[in-house]
C-alpha cells in the first residue's frame, strides 16, 4: 500500500471520479461536488479545495475545504468537510495524512485557520485540532462539535 494525496486543482481529470466517490459516501448530489471542484480547478480563490488519497488508481479517502459546512456559525470559515476513509483503509494513518496535508496546503494558499464540524469526540485532537464550540448543523436535531486548527 502506497498512499498518494492528490490536489484536484492539479489533476482536473479526476474530478468526475472524485465527485462520484464523495457523493457515494455522503449523499450530497454529485453535481454539487462537481461544481465545487470546477471552481477549485479555476484557482481564482483559496476556497474551495478538494483532495483525494489514492492507493494506486483507487480513491481510498478524501476531504474538501468549503466556505461553510452547512451550520449556523457562518463566521467560522472555511471548513474542512467530507472527511472519509474507506473502511478497509482505516487505522492506517490516512485520515491524519489528509488532515495534515490540507492544513499545510491551505496555509501555503494563505489560509492559516480552518474549522471542522463533527460528531467525533476525540479523533481530531490527535492531529492538532482543538474543540472550539458547539454548532447547529442545518437540518440536524442536535448540535455538533466545532473544531479549529491554526497554523
Amino acid at each position: 500500500m502506497e498512499i498518494t494525496i492528490i490536489k484536484i486543482r492539479q489533476r482536473a481529470e479526476l474530478k468526475e471520479r472524485a465527485s462520484q466517490w464523495f457523493h457515494s459516501k455522503w449523499g450530497v448530489p454529485e453535481e454539487a461536488y462537481l461544481e465545487s471542484m470546477e471552481e477549485c480547478i479555476k484557482g481564482e480563490n483559496a476556497v474551495p479545495q478538494w483532495y483525494v488519497a489514492m492507493d494506486g488508481d483507487k480513491i481510498v479517502g478524501g476531504l474538501g475545504v468549503i466556505e461553510n459546512d452547512f451550520h449556523d456559525r457562518k463566521a467560522l470559515a472555511p471548513n474542512v468537510c467530507a472527511v472519509f476513509v474507506e473502511e478497509e483503509y482505516r487505522c492506517k494513518g490516512i485520515a491524519g495524512m489528509l488532515l495534515n496535508y490540507v492544513c499545510e496546503d491551505m496555509n501555503d494558499l494563505g489560509v492559516d485557520t480552518l474549522y471542522l464540524l463533527t460528531d467525533h469526540t476525540s479523533f481530531y485532537e490527535r492531529y492538532g485540532w482543538e474543540f472550539l464550540c458547539m454548532a447547529q448543523g442545518d437540518g440536524e436535531s442536535e448540535p455538533s462539535r466545532m473544531y479549529i486548527h491554526r497554523k
